[in-house]
């Protein structure tokens, strides 16, 4: 068994989707939790390790890979099996997946640490024009569900992976998914074919929870 560090903080989005791709591939990581609301990240001894500070990095064997799309990808293609359905060797069903992840990143989940993550700092959520943003992405993500059990073919993927970790966070804000009831049905099915779920939700409460703490000082 590999023997591999997580730095990581369970309430990111980020963090949980790697801990997720882990379960799927029968991996256990050392967890190293860097608590990014205490400025752990920035303290020498991390940036010594990830220059830009950012959580999830994951350390494997003195091999260091940050952003949590690559560390997924990795983890795939080094200890899954061959052609493994979550991230297959055809050029296509890969570019698909690929265009997902990247999805991910530079719409829904940019999308959301814009309106929602703000209220963790300073109380409030983003302007309107941020909420229009997060609307516009999880249409589209309702659109590339619009017949399909996945987002990226017939199985789940590391795509589905990570981008259910970002879906399941607005379930810290209340946020009504009945306008995208493709996202809705794909949400729901995700406990019975995401492996390492349970995990997930746990540490999606616990933001809740924090969220809630930080509401009731005001």
């Amino acid at each position: 068994m590999p023997n591999m560090d997580l730095y990581n903080f369970p309430m990111s989005p980020a963090s949980r989707a790697i801990q997720m791709v882990a379960k799927a591939l029968g991996l256990e990581l050392n967890s190293k939790v860097i608590n990014t609301m205490e400025g752990d990240q920035l303290k020498p001894e991390f940036v010594k390790i990830n220059p830009q500070h950012t959580i999830p990095t994951l350390v494997d064997n003195g091999f260091v890979i940050w952003e949590s799309r690559a560390i997924a990808v990795y983890l795939v293609e080094k200890y899954g099996k061959p052609d493994s359905p979550l991230y297959p060797k055809d050029p296509q069903k890969r570019a698909l997946i690929n265009q997902r992840l990247y999805f991910d990143m530079g719409s829904l989940f940019y999308a959301l640490s814009k309106y929602f993550f703000p209220i963790f700092r300073t109380g409030k959520f983003g302007d309107q024009g941020a909420l229009d943003k997060v609307n516009a992405a999880f249409g589209f993500l309702n659109t590339f569900l619009e017949g399909q059990d996945f987002v990226a073919g017939s199985q789940l993927t590391v795509a589905d992976i990570v981008l259910l970790a970002t879906v399941s966070t607005v379930e810290m804000f209340a946020f009504d998914l009945n306008k995208f009831p493709n996202v809705e049905r794909w949400l729901k099915n995700a406990p019975k074919v995401t492996p390492g779920w349970e995990q997930n939700i746990e540490s999606v409460q616990q933001g809740k929870k924090f969220l809630e703490g930080i509401q009731a000082k005001e």
